[in-house]
């Protein structure tokens, strides 16, 4: 993985305009991964983003939603071959994928969400979860009165242990005696789709003194988020802002701006402007963050949010350095 690191910044340093042209002239496409676009989270803000950008330009798009993991590269090539550009595709398990299909469509722009893919006419966006985890790990630290907190993971991946790993680091700066607790749903990316299972795992996590849960399992996350809610203990949603869901329950939620991600790439492609390269969505630039507004308000008191604020700006001017699980696969907050 260091060596992603270092590909990381030669790719951003050698950024090339690619396709644009072509890209100015197409539909753009969306083909959104498994766990449903309905999903409450990353599909879901993905699936947004799209929106926003053709209620905003009165653009249209194309949209392909997965649903088995045979499906990924046919889907890829079929919607190459309608014309689809760019073609955005979501999730680290479409690497391996585009990472062929990429070559045989040399005139097509990708774009691919949590991975990277070193190819010249493919842009790699990936976030800086670690960052948002560690603030929302402080939140959770602080609110809980057992000194006992939990982490529900989907499928059981590196991707997924950065948010553990951040979220450990963050509740144990506020102090060292915290224990967490975490679970991974499963090693298929059915783990990703899964409410039942990430119910079960929520109420073995308070049987085990657990009095707030960090779900990052995108589906299966919703299971938590009720569980917790039945429960009486409180929750901290992900990727979209799932505050609304259970509204006084959800302690706060981890952003991950995948709409973002997706309106950016559409509308750059439009204006000719989509580059190659890594583009990394952090605290520095709002890519990551924690949410706030009337269904949290009472349960995040001023110092509190004081406290996170100061991490924040910490962080972004390096004083605070949070754990990327996926450069380095250890976790010194375990």
């Amino acid at each position: 993985m260091r060596v992603m690191t270092k590909l990381m910044g030669a790719a951003c340093a050698l950024a090339l305009t690619t396709g644009a042209a072509a890209a100015q002239d197409a539909e753009p496409g969306l083909i959104i991964d498994l766990g449903g676009k309905f999903d409450k989270s990353f599909n879901e803000s993905a699936f947004n983003g799209a929106q926003r950008w053709v209620e905003e330009t009165g653009g249209e798009y194309q949209e392909t939603e997965l649903a088995n993991e045979a499906q990924r590269e046919q889907t890829m090539r079929r919607m190459a071959e309608r014309g689809a550009n760019p073609i955005v595709v979501l999730g680290f398990a479409n690497a391996s994928t585009l990472d062929v299909v990429a070559d045989d469509y040399p005139d097509t722009d990708f774009v691919i969400v949590d991975m990277v893919v070193d190819k010249p006419n493919v842009k790699s966006i990936v976030f800086s979860e670690h960052e948002g985890s560690y603030l929302v790990g402080m939140m959770a630290a602080m609110a809980s009165e057992t000194g006992t907190v939990s982490f529900i993971g989907g499928m059981d991946v590196p991707l997924i242990s950065k948010f553990a790993c951040g979220y450990a680091q963050g509740a144990k700066a506020v102090d060292p005696d915290t224990n967490v607790i975490v679970n991974m749903t499963g090693t298929t990316p059915t783990a990703w789709n899964d409410p039942v299972k990430g119910a079960e795992l929520t109420r073995s996590q308070i049987s085990q003194g657990s009095d707030v849960v960090f779900a990052a399992a995108g589906g299966t996350g919703i299971g938590v988020l009720q569980a917790a809610a039945d429960e009486g203990i409180l929750a901290i949603g992900v990727d979209s802002n799932q505050n609304y869901l259970h509204p006084g329950s959800i302690l706060t939620s981890m952003v991950k701006r995948v709409d973002n991600a997706v309106y950016d790439s559409f509308t750059q492609a439009a204006a000719g402007e989509l580059e190659s390269g890594i583009s990394v969505m952090g605290l520095d630039n709002e890519g990551v963050g924690f949410a706030m507004d009337e269904n949290n308000a009472d349960l995040v008191d001023a110092d509190m949010q004081a406290a996170v604020e100061e991490a924040k700006a910490q962080i972004i001017a390096g004083e605070i350095e949070v754990h990327d699980y996926t450069s380095d696969l250890s976790c010194p907050a375990f």
